[in-house]
C-alpha cells in the first residue's frame, strides 16, 4: 500500500508541474495562451517540458540503439576524459563512432525531410509541365529560362539558321524530367554544385563528397550507420557530409526554385505576425506545416467571389487566412497571408477558440494537436499521404495535385460550416506586429546591388567600406528547452547593433517579424550607425526574411552572389559572414547547418550539440573541418556570448581580407563613375 501510495504521490506532482508562463516565452501573446491553456487543464508543449527531463547522455550523443543489444550507454566519466578513452559498447563501437552515426543519421533525417518536400514539388512541377491540371501553371517564366540554364536545358533552338527561343512549355517540361532525375540518377554528380564559387566546387572535388544524386547519399547513410558496417568517424562525417550537400545544393535548392517557377518568385510585401493576426469575426484557417502545393490552392480558393459570399451566409465577415511555421513562411512571401506563430505556438492557436479548421501536410506538427482540438470546435485536417494521425477526430483529406482545386474548396468549406460551431469563450490576444518579408536572391540584387549594374556590387562596397560589418544568417526552429522566441531575438539584436546584416528563415524569421524587427524603422532603434544608414538610404529592414527553412538555399545563393561580385574573396569561407540556429531542434536543423559549414561557413548553434560526449569527434567537427572545407561547427549557449562569436569570425575574416581599417568617404563626379568597370 505505501508503494501504491507513492506512485500515487509522484503521478499527481507530475500532474501539477505546469510551465511558468513568462519563464516559457519572451512573448506576451504566447504568455497569455498559456495561462489560458492551464487555465482549462489544458496541457502544452510548455508544461511536458516542464515534466519531462531530456536524457543527459542521449543530448550528448552517446546513446547507440541500432541493434537490439543495446542501447548502449557511454556516458562521460565525471571530470571528463582523462588519457586513453576505453568506453565501448558491447560491439566494441567507440564513443566517436557512436556519435558520428548518430550525427550522420540526424542529417539523413533532416535531409530526406526537405529532399522529399522537394521531390513532391518536382512531381506538381512535372505534371503542370504535362498539363496534366488545371491547379497549376507556370508563373515565372524568367526564373524557368534562368534555372533551364543551370540544369543544362536549352532555350533557344536553331530553325533555318536562325537562333529562336524554345517553346517554355518544352522548356518547363524538359527542366521537370531532368529535375526529377537528380533524386535517383545512376551516375554523375549534381548539377547545381557547379552554382558554387569554383574553389568551393574543387574542394569538394579534391576531398570526394560531391553528391552522386540525392536518394543514394541518405541510403548510404543508413548503410554505414548499420551494425558492424563504417567505424570510422571522419568516414562517418564524410558521407554525412555528401548527403547535406545533396540537401542544400540539391533538393532543397531544387524545391525553392521550382516553387519559385510555380507560384512566383517572392518579393518585399507587408503583413502582419502573431496570434493576433486572427479575426473573431471571420473563418479563421489556420495552414501548418511546410510543403506550399496544397496551401497555394488554399489561398487562392478563399478569395474567391462565391467563397466568401458563402461565408458571409454563415455569418461570418469574411475569411481570415494564417499560417504556422514554414507554410507560413510560403504563403507569406507570396501572397502576404500573416504567419499566427512559430513552432511551438501551434496548440496555442487553437486555444484562441477562435480555429476553425487547422489544415496541416508534414514536418514540425505535434500530434496533441488533436487532443487539443477536442477541447474546442476545431476541425484539425491532416493533407499528406505519409502524415496521418491515429487519433479519430482528425479527418484526412488527401492531397492530389490533379484535384487540387477540389481538395481546397472541400477544406473551405468545411472551415465554413464550421464557423458557428464555435464556443461563446473566443480569446484572441491583441499582440501582432507588422512586417515587411519576401526577400530573396533576386530582390536583395535589386535593393543592394542596384538596378543599373544588376549585381551585388553595392552590397559588397558597403561591406568593405565598413558601413555594413558583415553578414549572419540566423536561422532554424524553437526549442522548449529555451525560453521562446528569447535565444533568437537576442542573437539578432546583438548582431544588427553591431552593423551585421541578417539574412532569417523559418521560424527565426516569424519571432523576429513579432518583435517587429522585419520593418525599415527597427533599424532605427536597434541598428548600430553604419547599418542603420543603408538601411534608411535603401528602405530596408536590418533583418531580411528570405521565407521558409527549404528556402536556406537562398542563403547559399546569395553568398555565392557576393564573391562573384568581388573584392571579398573567391570564395564563402573567405566573406565576413557567419551562420546560426540559436534555438534548433529538429533533423533538418542538423543537415542544414552541416550543409553550411561545408559550404564554407563558421556556424553556431544554440540549446546543444550530440556531440558532446565524444570530445574527439566533437573537436573534429569543430576545428578540423574548417582545414578541408573553410566552415566548422560551434556551440554556445548563451545568446550573446553566440553572437559574439559571430561578430568576431566576421572581424577574422576582415582582418584577412585587409578590410578591417575605416575608410574615408570619397565623393565621385561623373568622371570617376565613368572610370568604374561596368
Amino acid at each position: 500500500m505505501a508503494i501504491v501510495s507513492k506512485v500515487k504521490d509522484k503521478a499527481e506532482e507530475k500532474a501539477a508541474k505546469v510551465a511558468d508562463p513568462v519563464a516559457a516565452s519572451m512573448d506576451v501573446a504566447t504568455q497569455q495562451m498559456i495561462a489560458r491553456a492551464q487555465e482549462l487543464g489544458i496541457d502544452t508543449v510548455f508544461d511536458r517540458a516542464v515534466q519531462m527531463k531530456p536524457c543527459n547522455i542521449g543530448t550528448q550523443g552517446i546513446c547507440c540503439k541500432n541493434c537490439s543489444m543495446g542501447p548502449c550507454r557511454l556516458p562521460l566519466p565525471k571530470g571528463g576524459i582523462e588519457g586513453e578513452d576505453t568506453r565501448k559498447g558491447l560491439c566494441g563501437a567507440t564513443a566517436n563512432t557512436i556519435a558520428a552515426r548518430n550525427f550522420i543519421r540526424m542529417i539523413a533525417g533532416g535531409a530526406s525531410a526537405h529532399s522529399d518536400h522537394g521531390r513532391s514539388v518536382a512531381e506538381v512541377f512535372m505534371s503542370a509541365a504535362r498539363k496534366e491540371t488545371d491547379a497549376y501553371k507556370i508563373k515565372d517564366t524568367t526564373k524557368l529560362v534562368a534555372v533551364a540554364k543551370e540544369l543544362g536545358v536549352s532555350t533557344t533552338v536553331e530553325v533555318d539558321g536562325e537562333t529562336r527561343d524554345r517553346d517554355l512549355d518544352e522548356v518547363a517540361l524538359e527542366v521537370a524530367k531532368i529535375a526529377m532525375n537528380e533524386w535517383g540518377k545512376p551516375e554523375g554528380e549534381l548539377l547545381y554544385l557547379k552554382r558554387a564559387p569554383q574553389p568551393l566546387y574543387e574542394k569538394w572535388s579534391k576531398t570526394g563528397v560531391k553528391p552522386r544524386n540525392i536518394d543514394r547519399e541518405i541510403v548510404e547513410i543508413m548503410h554505414r550507420t548499420h551494425m558492424g558496417v563504417d567505424q570510422d568517424y571522419k568516414n562517418l562525417i564524410k558521407q554525412g557530409t555528401r548527403a547535406a550537400l545533396a540537401d542544400g545544393w540539391g533538393g532543397s535548392m531544387l524545391a525553392t526554385d521550382l516553387q519559385d517557377i510555380l507560384f512566383g518568385t517572392p518579393y518585399p510585401l507587408q503583413s502582419e505576425a502573431n496570434l493576433g493576426v486572427m479575426k473573431e469575426d471571420h473563418v479563421n484557417i489556420v495552414i501548418h506545416g511546410h510543403e506550399p502545393v496544397l496551401s497555394e490552392i488554399i489561398v487562392a480558393v478563399s478569395q474567391r467571389k462565391d467563397i466568401l459570399e458563402y461565408a458571409k451566409s454563415k455569418g461570418a465577415k469574411g475569411i481570415q487566412l494564417s499560417g504556422i511555421c514554414c507554410t507560413a513562411n510560403e504563403i507569406l512571401q507570396r501572397h502576404g497571408v500573416p504567419p499566427a506563430g512559430t513552432f511551438l505556438q501551434q496548440e496555442l492557436a487553437i486555444i484562441t477558440g477562435a480555429c476553425d479548421a487547422m489544415v496541416v501536410d508534414i514536418q514540425c506538427i505535434f500530434q496533441n494537436l488533436a487532443n487539443v482540438a477536442k477541447c474546442f470546435h476545431t476541425k484539425l485536417i491532416t493533407t499528406h499521404p505519409i502524415a496521418k494521425m491515429e487519433q479519430d477526430n482528425v479527418l484526412h483529406i488527401e492531397f492530389d495535385e490533379h484535384h487540387a482545386l477540389e481538395d481546397a474548396e472541400r477544406i473551405v468549406k468545411l472551415a465554413i460550416d464550421n464557423f458557428q460551431n464555435r464556443g461563446q469563450e473566443v480569446m484572441i490576444p491583441r499582440q501582432k506586429a507588422t512586417q515587411i518579408a519576401g526577400f530573396g536572391v533576386e530582390s536583395i540584387q535589386y535593393h543592394l546591388g542596384g538596378t543599373f549594374r544588376g549585381t551585388y556590387y553595392t552590397l559588397n562596397d558597403n561591406i568593405i567600406n565598413g558601413r555594413i560589418r558583415g553578414i549572419a544568417g540566423v536561422v532554424g526552429c524553437n526549442n522548449a528547452r529555451t525560453r521562446h522566441n528569447e535565444a533568437h531575438i537576442q542573437v539578432v539584436k546583438e548582431l544588427i547593433k553591431n552593423d551585421v546584416i541578417v539574412l532569417t528563415t523559418g521560424c527565426n524569421g516569424i519571432a523576429c517579424a513579432m518583435e517587429g524587427l522585419l520593418t525599415p524603422e527597427s533599424a532605427m532603434v536597434y541598428c548600430g550607425p553604419g547599418l542603420r544608414e543603408v538601411c534608411e538610404t535603401v528602405g530596408i529592414p536590418p533583418v531580411l526574411h528570405l521565407g521558409s527553412c527549404v528556402d536556406n538555399s537562398r542563403i547559399l545563393l546569395a553568398a555565392t552572389e557576393v564573391v562573384k561580385a568581388g573584392g571579398l574573396g573567391k570564395d564563402i569561407c573567405d566573406l565576413p559572414a557567419a551562420g546560426s540556429a540559436p534555438e534548433w531542434m529538429s533533423e533538418k536543423a542538423i543537415s542544414i547547418g552541416h550543409y553550411f559549414v561545408a559550404s564554407g561557413v563558421y556556424t553556431v548553434f544554440g540549446v546543444t550539440l550530440p556531440t558532446s560526449g565524444a570530445p574527439v569527434f566533437h573537436n573534429y567537427l569543430a576545428n578540423e573541418l574548417e582545414k578541408l572545407y573553410g566552415g566548422k561547427w560551434d556551440l554556445e549557449t548563451d545568446p550573446i556570448k553566440h553572437a559574439q562569436l559571430m561578430i568576431a569570425h566576421i572581424d577574422k575574416k576582415r582582418k584577412e581580407l585587409g578590410i578591417d581599417k575605416a575608410r574615408d568617404r570619397v565623393l565621385m563626379d561623373m568622371a570617376d563613375r565613368q572610370k568604374l568597370e561596368a
